[in-house]
């Protein structure tokens, strides 16, 4: 049997240890895309991408949000969040507009079909439940499980970023 000290000074990796299905990154990952397969026939009616479904959501939290809180908001650069806004002003679900207040900033704002949009969510939303096998409250938790997890991730590269 070999203990640590023996692994660490002899550079032995323990079996299995880099194997791809016991790599968290590659389960997030999977399950992002399984995700994701799984929103496209439920968006596919209404010409919709996911990431412009997501961007639908935030502004159903806000309404009128300028195009840099948006992107701060989905973590997206402006270059992939531009032509992504320019496609659902082209679908009739949102507008775009300079802020009178300032002009640098510009505002985006839902459509009438925008805001319509929110109530056929409530349906995705609840097949995207049904397609997971779980109850709300698992829902819920590993939510929130992965929000912590982004939250200390992002902290930690933050302070790698500053040193």
């Amino acid at each position: 049997m070999v203990d640590k000290r023996d692994e660490a000074e002899t550079g032995a990796i323990p079996p299995g240890m880099l194997a791809l299905d016991q790599q968290l990154c590659f389960a997030v990952y999977s399950a992002a895309h399984a995700l994701n397969r799984t929103y496209k026939p439920l968006l596919d009616p209404y010409g919709l991408t996911y990431p412009q479904y997501i961007a639908l959501m935030t502004l159903w939290q806000e309404d009128g949000r300028t195009v840099k809180a948006l992107g701060a908001t989905l973590g997206l650069d402006s270059g992939t969040l531009s032509p992504l806004l320019k496609r659902l002003e082209a679908a009739g679900y949102i507008t775009r507009a300079r802020d009178k207040a300032d002009e640098r900033q510009v505002l985006v704002t839902l459509t009438d079909k925008g805001r319509a949009m929110q109530h056929d969510a409530v349906a995705i939303r609840t097949e995207i439940g049904k397609a997971t096998g779980c109850t709300l409250e698992a829902l819920q938790a590993l939510t929130a499980d992965l929000q912590a997890m982004t939250e200390r991730l992002e902290a930690g590269a933050a302070r790698d970023d500053a040193a």
